[in-house]
C-alpha cells in the first residue's frame, strides 16, 4: 500500500464498487428546479415593475415557475424511489417519508397561499407568495433530505434557498424575482455542477 494511498480518505461503498447503498442522484431534479427558478422568476423579473424590460403575458411567469416546480417536485419523488430499491432496514421507510413530504409540503403551500389571499381578498399576492414561499418549502424539505442522508451538498444548498427566497421579500417585485433568478437558478447550476463531482466518488474505478 502506497502512502498517498493510506492517507486518502476512504469513499462509502457496497460491494463490487457500487455506489453506496441509497446514494440519490439529485442531478434531474436540479436542473428542473433550476430551469423554473431561471425561466419562472426570469420572466417575472423581465416583465415587471413600472417600466419591463419586455412585454409578457401575466400568465407566463406563473405557467413556466409551476411547470418546472411540478417536473422538480416529480424528479425528486423519482429520485427518492430509485435510492429505496437499493436501500434496506430503516432507510427503506425513510425514503418513503421523504418522498410524501414534497407532496405533502406543496399541498399546505397551496393550501395556505389560496387560504391567505382568499381571505384578505389580495388575488396579486400568489404573484408573491408562490415564488418565494416554494423556494421556503423546497429549502426545508433539502434541509430535511440532507440530513438524514448525511448530504452536505444537498442540505447547503437547502440553507441558501430558504435564506434567499424568504429574504428576497424585503425587495418588493420586481427586486424579489431579480434575487430568485438569479441566486436561486445560479446555485441549482452551481449545485448540479458539484452533484455530478459528488456522484464521481461513488462510481467504479
Amino acid at each position: 500500500m502506497s502512502i498517498a494511498t493510506a492517507v486518502a480518505p476512504s469513499t462509502p461503498k457496497s460491494p463490487a464498487g457500487a455506489p453506496r447503498t441509497g446514494e440519490v442522484d439529485n442531478r434531474a431534479t436540479y436542473v428542473s428546479f433550476g430551469l423554473a427558478y431561471v425561466l419562472g422568476h426570469g420572466a417575472a423579473a423581465v416583465s415587471g415593475g413600472s417600466d419591463p424590460l419586455l412585454a409578457l403575458p401575466g400568465w407566463l411567469p406563473m405557467t413556466l415557475l409551476g411547470i418546472g416546480l411540478a417536473a422538480g417536485t416529480v424528479n425528486a419523488t423519482l429520485a427518492a424511489a430509485r435510492a429505496q430499491r437499493a436501500a434496506t432496514g430503516p432507510d427503506i421507510l425513510s425514503g418513503k417519508l421523504l418522498g410524501a413530504s414534497w407532496v405533502v409540503a406543496f399541498a399546505a403551500l397551496f393550501l395556505a397561499i389560496t387560504g391567505l389571499t382568499n381571505s384578505l381578498d389580495l388575488p396579486d399576492l400568489q404573484s408573491v407568495l408562490w415564488p418565494t414561499g416554494s423556494g421556503l418549502v423546497v429549502g426545508l424539505l433539502y434541509l430535511a433530505e440532507g440530513a438524514v442522508r448525511r448530504n452536505t451538498l444537498h442540505y447547503t444548498l437547502g440553507v441558501w434557498l430558504a435564506l434567499t427566497s424568504t429574504a428576497a421579500l424585503f425587495l418588493g417585485t420586481p427586486g424579489l424575482y431579480w434575487v430568485l433568478t438569479l441566486a436561486g437558478g445560479g446555485a441549482y447550476v452551481v449545485a448540479a455542477v458539484l452533484e455530478d463531482r459528488r456522484l464521481a466518488a461513488y462510481r467504479p474505478r
